[in-house]
């Protein structure tokens, strides 16, 4: 099949769950991507997608790596299922594009990238908050020379994460849940590319403070990188908080926070069973729920701060605020309608005109090696080296 550099990339998705539901604005709206085929196991699911975009709904992956239509495939299923869908789809010819985290454990990440280099496909990891409209905006100011070479950062995020409907496998650490594979990836990516050098230890702790959610509610991580720069990144999945108050009341996919929405989540699930709690999860998929609305403001991950020897840089839902000797400028980031649409954008740049973006497959492995160096040196007590961050 032959396709001029303006085509919009066929694109197949596998997973119709809430990863799909949180892109869909973005891939409804943005001119990068065609969706022409989906797997799913529920068929209200298929049904829906096959109403809304047409083209084929299999009940599998290995039906979709066989699909002569579809030339990539966005992989939002779980975590666990990461290589194995990798492992059939490349084998089928199709790039992919693996949301966030690449997988759990090192073994399979670097399973699937070896997959990936031996059928000569691409394969992005995203989205992940790196792709931000703030964050690439940022990431050219910094590249500008605007505040010099970055030396230290500072990221937090307080939320409500682990105390939305959760599926029980999303509280065992072993199965990639609680806040690290989740939540921590967002913040090692976006730093990881602001700070723009190869990151060299770790050293961090974390919590685990409800043994109703037996895992890790918490972290705070110190990274090291080459040059004698640093950045500290906490997180709470846990917080009575909400730092999104100091995002201008904006919350994490770029719209107006009502008040109480944070204090409300905990009250949603109290005294559920487990499968009842899984069952509203489930009712959030494609097909039982509706996508958010397009957003005003670009989507973030909590307060940023990246200071160099020239100035401080912070990121803001509505741009990106820089403060020098000279006094405080703003570089507004305008908003898209297909706020992910950098991501999409992305795959597109990399089908059609042979440019991948940072976070290409081994992008994604260095990110998680920084996921298992936190949980290693929270157990340990000591400082983790990095062997896995390329060159």
């Amino acid at each position: 099949m032959t396709f001029k550099v303006s085509d919009p990339v066929r694109l197949g998705v596998a997973g119709l769950g809430r990863g799909f539901m949180l892109s869909l604005p973005s891939l409804r709206a943005g001119p990068h991507v065609k969706l022409v085929a989906c797997a799913a196991p529920r068929a209200e699911s298929r049904d829906a997608f096959v109403a809304e975009f047409g083209g084929t709904a299999h009940a599998n992956v290995e039906a979709l790596a066989s699909d002569p239509n579809v030339e990539a495939v966005y992989i939002g299923t779980p975590h666990q299922m990461h290589r194995a869908h990798v492992e059939v789809l490349v084998a089928g010819g199709k790039a992919v594009l693996v949301d966030k985290p690449l997988a759990i454990s090192m073994e399979d990440a670097d399973a699937m990238v070896a997959a990936a280099a031996r059928a000569n496909v691409a394969l992005i990891t995203g989205p992940s908050h790196s792709f931000d409209q703030p964050v690439l905006a940022a990431r050219a100011l910094i590249e500008a020379g605007e505040i010099g070479p970055p030396q230290m950062a500072l990221t937090f995020n307080y939320t409500d994460f682990l105390y939305r409907p959760r599926r029980p496998e999303e509280l065992d650490t072993n199965a990639g849940g609680g806040v690290l594979f989740s939540q921590a990836i967002h913040q090692i990516d976006l730093i990881r590319l602001l700070m723009g050098a190869r990151a060299t230890h770790v050293t961090a702790r974390t919590q685990s403070w409800d043994a109703a959610r037996p895992t890790e509610v918490a972290y705070t991580a110190m990274i090291d990188f080459n040059g004698g720069a640093a950045a500290s990144l906490t997180y709470s999945g846990a917080a009575h908080f909400d730092s999104d108050v100091w995002m201008d009341g904006i919350g994490e996919l770029g719209m107006a926070k009502p008040e109480g929405v944070h204090a409300a989540t905990r009250a949603r699930i109290a005294g559920l069973s487990p499968e009842a709690e899984a069952a509203l999860k489930s009712g959030r998929t494609y097909g039982a729920s509706q996508a958010p609305a397009p957003a005003p403001n670009a989507e973030h991950f909590g307060p940023v701060l990246i200071s160099g020897p020239k100035g401080d840089l912070r990121l803001t839902p509505k741009g990106v605020e820089i403060t020098t000797a000279k006094g405080r400028h703003f570089h507004p980031t305008p908003p898209d309608p297909a706020p992910r649409s950098p991501v999409f954008r992305a795959l597109h740049d990399t089908l059609r005109h042979a440019k991948p973006p940072a976070q290409a497959g081994a992008w994604g492995l260095a990110s998680l090696e920084i996921v298992h160096a936190i949980l290693a040196s929270a157990q340990s007590r000591q400082t983790v080296a990095l062997t896995r961050q390329g060159d």
